[in-house]
């Protein structure tokens, strides 16, 4: 059975618009009174809803101005944790840096102690709340990340939370491994622990099915440049997928992520014009996190000049309870748009099929046949209102799979 969805007043398609470098107006691939014809979870065809009227075999008519843009994807989230850290917070903006409420016990190990403490389903809820919020607010596909376990038998938690609540909401949830995140207390050796991970979870993570992705932190007070080149060369090997916390307070991240042929390289606040001239000339995404910049009080990353330089830019909210606790998309990216002098269509690719590059997927993010049918309806007659609006305005459809799930 064909499903037909519209009239739209306007649909903003992204069918042909590049992966890399910037974006004019002209990729947003508009439609006018459009429609999206819909079958078996995919989309058909795509284009003007009258001539699209004599195909379908189910009309869902919209009678009101709409604008129809593709699902959001949230490709780096830490949505996984238990408690809160509005203790950091205070210290934070009273003065202390990150770093030194780190190495005085706060910050990812206070997550820690806390995550540990809840139950596997006590975290498998929290992740359906958070995910259900993002689910409304027009993200329809949320990478998260574990990293709050380290320890073989804590991070197993975690990722079969993530995976429990996938199976219970209708967002796609994409999981990742980041045990790497910081040594845990229990070693006194950044590599032994990495050893350690490696001998003895990787092989769980393959049997029980509970990611094909590993991440890590290569910064100060993480994981050394070495370290992780090792490391991720040791999860290629395994047959993972890999990606990089990089460049967020120091640089050198970037040609780890460069070099080990990662996916993304997410973060880039002190990303040099070096690394960007690497990022450039790599297949790797340069994934910005504005939600990381406004927790801390840092700049942005240099979106701009990652756009210039030919890059493929993504924009995700890196949602944790530390640095990033806002976790909303839209907001972030109208706010990263305006700093940084990001197009419309920038900003939209940013969160959408760019977003899905970072992720490996290429089923989703444009509105074109052959892609999942993920679907968000804006209750405006301009794209513009949308990022006008700095991300006020929600969207008030969703369809994930071409069911609507929100409207």
């Amino acid at each position: 059975m064909k499903r037909l969805i519209g009239p739209f007043k306007e649909i903003i398609t992204l069918s042909e618009a590049v992966h890399k470098g910037p974006l004019t107006e002209d990729a947003l691939g508009l439609i006018e009174q459009g429609g999206v014809l819909i079958e078996d979870e995919v989309i058909v065809e795509v284009g003007e809803f009258e001539n699209l009227k004599k195909q379908a075999d189910i009309i869902d008519r919209i009678k009101e101005d709409q604008v129809l843009l593709p699902g959001l994807i949230d490709s780096h989230t830490h949505i996984c944790f238990g408690g809160s850290r509005a203790g950091d917070y205070a210290q934070r903006v009273a003065g202390k840096t990150y770093q030194e409420i780190l190495k005085n016990g706060g910050g990812i190990h206070d997550s820690v102690n806390k995550t540990r403490a809840a139950s596997q389903e006590e975290l498998t809820d929290l992740v359906k709340a958070r995910a259900k919020r993002h689910l409304l607010e027009g993200v329809t596909t949320i990478e998260v990340k574990s990293g709050y376990g380290l320890s073989v038998q804590e991070e197993i938690k975690m990722l079969q939370a993530i995976k429990s609540a996938n199976q219970k909401i209708p967002a796609d949830l994409i999981t990742t491994c980041l045990a790497a995140h910081v040594c845990p207390k229990e070693f006194d050796s950044h590599e032994d622990y990495l050893n350690h991970v490696v001998e003895h979870l990787f092989p769980e993570l393959k049997k029980q099915e509970l990611t094909n992705r590993i991440d890590i932190f290569t910064e100060d007070g993480a994981f050394d440049t070495k370290l992780s080149a090792k490391y991720l060369a040791q999860a290629k090997e395994a047959g993972f997928e890999i990606t990089v916390h990089a460049d967020q307070f120091t640089s050198g991240g970037t040609r780890v992520a460069v070099e080990a042929g990662a996916l993304s390289a997410d973060h880039l606040e002190a990303t040099s014009d070096e690394d960007v001239r690497i990022l450039a000339g790599s297949e790797t995404v340069a994934t910005v996190l504005p939600g990381a910049s406004m927790g801390l009080g840092m700049h942005y990353s240099p979106a701009r000049k990652l756009l210039d330089a030919g890059c493929c830019l993504a924009i995700a909210t890196d949602w944790n309870p530390g640095s990033a606790p806002m976790g909303d998309l839209l907001v972030q990216t109208a706010l990263l748009g305006a700093a940084e002098k990001l197009s419309i269509t920038e900003c939209v690719a940013g969160i959408t099929y760019r977003a899905a590059k970072a992720l490996n997927l290429s089923d989703r993010g444009r509105i074109k046949a052959g892609q999942l049918a993920d679907l968000i309806a804006f209750p405006v007659g301009d794209h513009r209102e949308i990022f006008y609006q700095q991300g006020k305005i929600k969207p008030n459809k969703v369809w994930k799979k071409g069911v609507s799930v929100v409207g």
